[in-house]
């Protein structure tokens, strides 16, 4: 099989290597991980220079002659000298380019200032968000910046390449980003994986999102648009435009995203303005809740980029395990007012891990079929966090319940370990779509991709694995067909939900004022703080209160040990030799000081009477408390359509499930507590998807034969290693 690798163009481990040896001359001023700070503004600088240096006086000279007209007849006069058919507004007013900046070096920087302000509005933005003027006058400080630029220029032309887009692809360009910032996050111990997705991922991604509708896409005059909440460089949306226009070239898309990284930033917008596409449908900020990490101070803003857009498809990478705390307060406020009419209303995951907030975000930007008959598909990847962590009723237990009950999810994709640069963990893609086709409806596959890849000749941080051509092929086959096989499974909607059940066993307690158990008083909290003042300044109040406290304590010590050391089995029968003795004493005796007390004297005793309260209740051992999952029944109408506030709205669910909890604790608990009942108050409806437990293959252990065999070989290996070092 064909390895991704060889998909790179001829020169791209020259590029890689030139351009990694050019970064090495900034050792000095810069440590190796700050490369980047110049690197990349420098790549997209010079891509910017291939497509408009031929165009340069053109554009000097149109713009002095008419720069009394507005603006937008302005941008659009300029760009057309740069290509009559251009769409996107991209030129540079300066008179500069990089050949005639090195040709004065006395006031390179002053004409490189100039050169970048001379660019239109989006492409100075990009080099704004580098933060690049900062660069270019720490270089000059350092009397580098004229050799950085000669540099970067002649070893190139000294090579015969170029930045050209006629030689060198987008996708070429998607590339060789990539190599470079995992050499420079690798210089600075960073997570490589929060800037980029493995092309092949993404390209499985991809495939299965489009697999069910190539009829659809292939029509003419067909209009998609395709949007990335957690962008990046811009490599999902990069490689799903590719493979669209791969069978439809014709095709009409329209691309969007927001990214809160603004170097990542950069390069997405650099990207689509190099392929005359409109960068403007990229917003900078954060996607959850704030513009960035300043604004808090400030207030939240909301800043939902593209809140007023529903899109046809939608593919992310978001962070995985990342806390959204910066987020909070926005996202909270947005989960209480609005619910379901914001973007957040099944529930809030735990704080460390905003995973299943994007999800939720997604969601909310889904087109109706009921308004467009189109619907939407998403394609997510995630760890294995989202899957089956949270309790039943917990935020991410109610998030997967709004998922699976409004039968939104086609399929979980378990995909091989190592795929990624910055993590070897195993991750899963999530498949959802609101235009099920008629055999999808009501059901979920899962499918184990976890052996379907090929070891990479050379490993890129954590990434030692890849997914070849024909490993994408099967595993979109394997999606397309939905049969059930060794690697595929399918599930109804139901049998993800379960019932989480409280399993509750009697107290039962034996009591006795021994001399043992008269010394655990001490232990107890409020027998302790008895002796311990509650003022803070007052030193003769404190001093009074302790003292009293010690006579208290005992006075208490006094009183037990004036109690015959009977055995109890009923805590009444004790009760009535406790009270009279704590009643005779000279101070009251608290409902906590009294339950301490007790807690002293008594012990679990399996042989005791049961413990009641007053209305003769059976009380519950807290230490014997228990929780079993009980499946749903596959009878059991689905949806629920009970809302997504469990205790409020399990009463009429459970009235019709009761048969089956009797029936599962007459099954599995009642035969070894046959003492146990359900507390019916704590049962919770849960929602996971064990993905790992379904495809779970039992290997008994080997044989103990062999294995001796083999420890014997050992031995023998052993020993004759250590007969050389004699």
């Amino acid at each position: 099989m064909t390895a991704i690798i060889t998909q790179y163009h001829p020169h791209h481990s020259t590029l890689v290597s030139i351009l990694w040896n050019i970064a090495n001359g900034l050792r000095g001023t810069y440590r190796p991980p700050q490369y980047r700070r110049v690197m990349l503004p420098l790549i997209v600088l010079a891509r910017f220079d291939a497509i408009l240096s031929q165009h340069t006086d053109e554009m000097k000279a149109h713009f002095e002659a008419n720069k009394s007209k507005p603006q937008l007849v302005l941008d659009k006069e300029l760009t057309a000298i740069v290509g009559k058919d251009r769409k996107q507004t991209l030129y540079n007013t300066s008179g500069f380019n990089l050949a005639r900046l090195l040709d004065d070096p006395e006031h390179i920087r002053t004409n490189l200032i100039k050169y970048i302000g001379g660019f239109s509005a989006k492409a100075k933005d990009i080099f704004d968000k580098f933060e690049f003027e900062k660069e270019i006058d720490k270089l000059d400080e350092a009397n580098r910046l004229f050799k950085i630029l000669q540099t970067f220029v002649g070893d190139l032309q000294s090579q015969g390449l170029t930045l050209s887009p006629d030689v060198i692809s987008n996708s070429q360009m998607g590339y060789l980003f990539e190599e470079l910032i995992r050499k420079f996050n690798e210089q600075a111990n960073e997570e490589a994986g929060d800037h980029f997705t493995p092309r092949e991922v993404i390209r499985l991604m991809v495939n299965i999102a489009f697999a069910e509708d190539h009829a659809e896409l292939q029509k003419p005059n067909v209009h998609r648009t395709i949007y990335d909440p957690t962008c990046g460089t811009g490599g999902m949306l990069s490689e799903s435009e590719k493979e669209l226009k791969g069978f439809n070239n014709a095709i009409s898309l329209g691309l969007y995203g927001q990214e809160y990284n603004a170097e990542s930033y950069a390069i997405c917008c650099a990207d689509l303005l190099i392929k005359d596409e409109p960068a403007e449908h990229i917003v900078f900020g954060d996607t959850l809740g704030v513009l960035n990490a300043k604004d808090k101070g400030n207030g939240f803003t909301p800043h939902d980029g593209h809140s007023d857009r529903r899109f046809d498809y939608m593919f992310a990478n978001p962070p995985f395990g990342v806390e959204w705390k910066i987020q909070e307060d926005f996202v909270k406020k947005e989960h209480q007012d609005q619910g379901f009419n914001g973007r957040f209303g099944a529930g809030l995951p735990r704080i460390n891990d905003g995973s299943l907030l994007f999800l939720q975000h997604m969601l909310s930007k889904m087109k109706q079929p009921e308004t467009d008959a189109q619907g939407s598909r998403i394609a997510v990847v995630f760890n294995g966090s989202p899957l089956f962590t949270g309790d039943a009723g917990s935020g991410e237990s109610n998030i997967r319940r709004y998922v699976i009950e409004n039968d939104l999810l086609e399929a979980v994709i378990a995909l091989p370990d190592q795929m990624f640069y910055n993590t070897g963990i195993y991750t899963y893609i999530w498949v959802l779509s609101n235009k099920k086709n008629a055999k999808r409806q009501g059901k979920v596959q899962l499918i184990n991709a976890t052996q379907y890849f090929q070891k990479m000749q050379k490993s890129l941080g954590n990434k030692r694995n890849e997914l070849s051509e024909q490993h994408i092929a099967d595993i979109t086959r394997l999606y397309a067909e939905f049969k059930q096989n060794k690697d595929s499974k399918i599930f109804n909607n139901q049998d993800f939900a379960y019932l989480k059940v409280i399993v509750e066993r009697p107290l039962r307690l034996n009591f006795q004022a021994s001399s043992e158990r008269i010394e655990k008083l001490w232990e107890q909290t409020a027998f302790a703080n008895l002796a311990k003042s509650k003022k803070i300044k007052d030193a003769a109040q404190i001093k009074a209160d302790e003292t009293q406290g010690l006579a208290q304590q005992q006075a208490i010590i006094a009183a037990l040990n004036s109690l015959e050391d009977t055995f109890y089995t009923d805590r009444k029968a004790f009760l009535k030799v406790l009270d009279p003795i704590l009643k005779a004493l000279n101070f009251s005796v608290s409902a906590p000081l009294k339950k301490a007390i007790l807690e002293a004297l008594s012990e679990q005793d399996q042989t005791a009477d049961i413990c009641t309260d007053s209305k003769g209740n059976k009380e519950a051992d807290p230490q014997l408390r228990d929780s079993e999952l009980v499946p749903l029944p596959s009878e059991i109408a689905f949806p629920l359509n009970l809302g997504y506030d469990n205790q409020t709205h399990l009463d009429e669910l459970l009235t019709a499930l009761r048969p089956t909890i009797e029936a599962y604790m007459q099954a599995e608990v009642l035969p070894h507590v046959p003492d146990a009942w359900v507390d019916e108050s704590k049962t919770k409806l849960g929602y996971e998807i064990p993905i790992n437990r379904h495809f779970y293959e039992y290997k008994p252990p080997r044989d103990l034969s062999e294995i001796k065999v083999d420890i014997v070989a050992l031995e023998k290996e052993i020993m004759q290693m250590l007969g050389k070092l004699q």
